[in-house]
């Protein structure tokens, strides 16, 4: 026998169903369609994976803000060792070395910390939440292999946004560093809810010999 209120509350959870996808328009000016040469561009950078850098970084978060100097962003392959110096919070000379999944987190007074979780050892050292396995990634212009990620575009071919991991991911300026390469960022702000993390990046080399 046909029973109409059926009907009526499937096409209900029908229209709730559709109601609840939220699509996000894109900011203007933008495209999620890819330049032609992306590809080879992005597999360029992912090979690039030994290098050292030198910059700034600024977190700002509801609880507290601060900057800080990047001594050195040495990066081999999957290990990273990162200096920073700054008297915010008492910081000062604080190091960074890690892997993936774990980090060896240095004090100035020479105390040192180990953790598998490095975001939540770094948000206990020093307050700042610094997603420090995806920003290897996204410091190159690359999304993390961890996550579904949305790439964004301008109208000059230039990788502008990625949102993964409930972060977007600004690229406010590239520079040519090194010959060879495609241009690399010099200026990024990842931004997720309240909290925001930029870095400024003024020397940037390829290296090809252990630094460490």
């Amino acid at each position: 026998m046909f029973r109409p209120h059926l009907l009526v509350l499937a096409a209900s959870l029908l229209l709730g169903a559709c109601t609840s996808i939220q699509l996000e328009p894109l900011p203007e000016g933008l495209t999620d369609q890819p330049p032609g040469d992306w590809t080879e561009r992005s597999e360029q950078l992912k090979t690039f994976d030994t290098w050292e850098l030198s910059g700034k970084l600024a977190v700002k978060q509801p609880s507290d803000s601060g900057t800080a100097i990047i001594n050195h962003w040495i990066q081999e392959r999957g290990g990273y060792d990162l200096e920073l110096s700054s008297s915010f919070l008492g910081m000062g000379r604080t190091r960074l070395e890690g892997v993936p999944g774990f980090i060896s987190l240095t004090l100035p007074d020479g105390e040192t910390y180990r953790s598998g979780d490095p975001e939540a050892l770094i948000k206990a050292a020093t307050g700042w939440q610094l997603p420090i396995d995806s920003l290897v990634w996204w410091i190159r212009g690359l999304p993390g292999p961890e996550g579904d990620f949305r790439l964004l575009f301008d109208n000059s071919d230039q990788l502008a946004m990625i949102r993964q991991q409930g972060w977007e991911i600004r690229y406010d300026r590239w520079r040519s560093f090194i010959d060879g390469y495609p241009q690399l960022p010099a200026r990024i702000t990842a931004i997720k809810d309240d909290k925001r993390v930029r870095m400024v990046v003024t020397r940037w080399n390829e290296t090809t010999e252990p630094s460490r």
